[in-house]
């Protein structure tokens, strides 16, 4: 039993890794095309937003805004997947996520670059309904911010040798992800461009079938 829980939580902690890399795959392809505007992570949009208003730079306002409540929308859509599919929470809402990066890299092409920015928002604003428990997000995806911190709580607590001694862990292999994948997001998208989002999608329709593997009710 205790051997099955091991591989369970090893399989589980893989897959989030591998939706932490697609965050930021994502983020690195709305930043390089949109000129620092981000697709996951909305601290960063909410500090273009506020200076942007503060400034009168009323075109990047908006962008940002869109970009907030995209993100927002994708947020409230996921989580209305997996009340309607409780037992196949993970694998719905992946579905999702496809289907917005799918849309994103369909219309590319043809539409001004904000739209599937905003979709790309939407999508990110999903992936966080991978995870969660009772209603509420059980591991952070698409921001990094809150793992660094638990990066540096366990840290500390191994360090005075009142806590896990490795429960850090977990955290950086998150953060290790997202990292990982802003880098290749980066380089794919100097070399194809907006083709690269066809590369997210088809990684997130991979990440659909995957889920399966790890689905549970609760993370």
């Amino acid at each position: 039993m205790v051997a099955a829980m091991r591989r369970y939580q090893t399989t589980t902690l893989l897959f989030a890794a591998c939706l932490t890399a697609l965050a930021g795959f994502v983020d690195a392809l709305a930043y390089s095309s949109m000129g620092g505007f981000f697709a996951s992570f909305m601290s960063g949009n909410t500090t273009r937003l506020g200076v942007s208003l503060a400034t009168g730079a009323g075109g990047d306002a908006r962008i940002g805004a869109g970009l907030i409540l995209s993100f927002l929308s994708g947020v409230i859509a996921a989580t209305v997947v997996a009340r309607a599919r409780p037992r196949r929470q993970r694998v719905a809402v992946m579905a999702l996520v496809t289907l917005l990066l799918g849309g994103a890299a369909l219309f590319a092409p043809y539409h001004p670059a904000i739209v599937p920015l905003l979709l790309l928002a939407t999508a990110m604003g999903a992936e966080n309904g991978v995870f969660t428990r009772d209603g509420e997000v059980s591991i952070g995806l698409t921001y990094m911010t809150g793992a660094l911190v638990r990066i540096g709580q366990g840290l500390a607590g191994a360090l005075l040798g009142d806590g896990p001694r490795w429960d850090w862990a977990r955290h950086l292999a998150l953060w290790l992800g997202f990292g990982g994948g802003v880098i290749l997001g980066a380089r794919c998208y100097g070399a194809y461009g907006s083709g690269a989002l066809w590369i997210a999608a088809a990684a997130a329709a991979g990440l659909t079938l995957a889920a399966q593997a790890t689905q549970r009710d609760t993370a």
